[in-house]
């Protein structure tokens, strides 16, 4: 039988591994780890064991530890975080995406408590492409905003929204004084907004993007441009997101 179909119906307690049987030594580790995260030993966030310790605790070389935690990485059980060590994986969020998409209702609807904080608010000129999408011309000023979002703490999606400054110069001192987004948009006028298309793709995110969202570089995001409107069907916001995959499924509404 291969190493990698046979089982031991039981494994050594503690730090033993039944050696010469047959099974890899970091699928052994990978099983014990995957016990102890199924027991609550080790609860959704919590900080696993470095690499050095388990290597220790097993008396195994660190390469054996971090195929095992590949494993588990790969399965979805366990998040590598560069510099940051080893931990459980969350339970996902299920994102939902309609026509009024609002972060802190999907959130709270899940149990779970929204936070988020503004990294950047600057002032920049449209380009072509998102001059396009503003509906506005080209070099035109637009108010950028960069936010993290967070559930339970934990951020969930960054995102970088984009408003016509001739609408919404304001935004920069209102955001100053309440970091909610929603909440400067309706003191500028809009109380209400609509999404009006959402487009979804994916890729591996950049370093800035891995350290922000806590995530592994080797793990994509999901990415998201979003248009919103006001109720006259008037473009107020375009919103490029970039969700943890590993937290959160996007869930389209019809």
């Amino acid at each position: 039988m291969t190493d990698d179909t046979k089982r031991p119906e039981t494994l050594p307690a503690g730090g033993l591994l039944a050696r010469g049987q047959g099974i890899a030594l970091w699928r052994q580790i990978a099983q014990r780890l995957e016990r102890d995260i199924a027991s609550g030993l080790h609860p959704p966030g919590g900080r696993l064991p470095t690499e050095a310790e388990l290597a220790g605790q097993y008396n195994v070389n660190r390469h054996t530890v971090r195929r095992a935690m590949e494993e588990l990485e790969g399965r979805g059980l366990v998040r590598i975080e560069q510099g940051r060590g080893s931990f459980v994986a969350e339970d996902v969020v299920d994102y939902s995406l309609g026509p009024r998409t609002r972060f802190s209702e999907i959130i709270r609807r899940q149990n779970r408590e929204p936070g988020g904080r503004i990294l950047r608010v600057a002032e920049t000129a449209a380009e072509t492409g998102l001059a396009e999408l503003l509906g506005i011309r080209r070099g035109r000023p637009v108010i950028v905003v960069e936010r993290l979002a967070l559930a339970d703490g934990r951020p969930l999606v960054l995102g970088t929204h984009h408003f016509p400054a001739a609408r919404f110069g304001r935004l920069p001192e209102l955001l100053r004084a309440d970091p909610s987004i929603t909440a400067a948009m309706a003191v500028c006028g809009v109380p209400d907004y609509r999404r009006r298309v959402t487009r979804i793709t994916a890729r591996l995110p950049t370093p800035e993007e891995a350290e922000l969202l806590q995530q592994s570089r080797n793990r994509p995001v999901l990415v998201t441009e979003a248009i919103n409107t006001d109720p006259a069907g008037e473009v107020v916001d375009v919103t490029f997101g970039r969700y943890a995959a590993g937290r959160a499924q996007l869930v389209v509404e019809s």
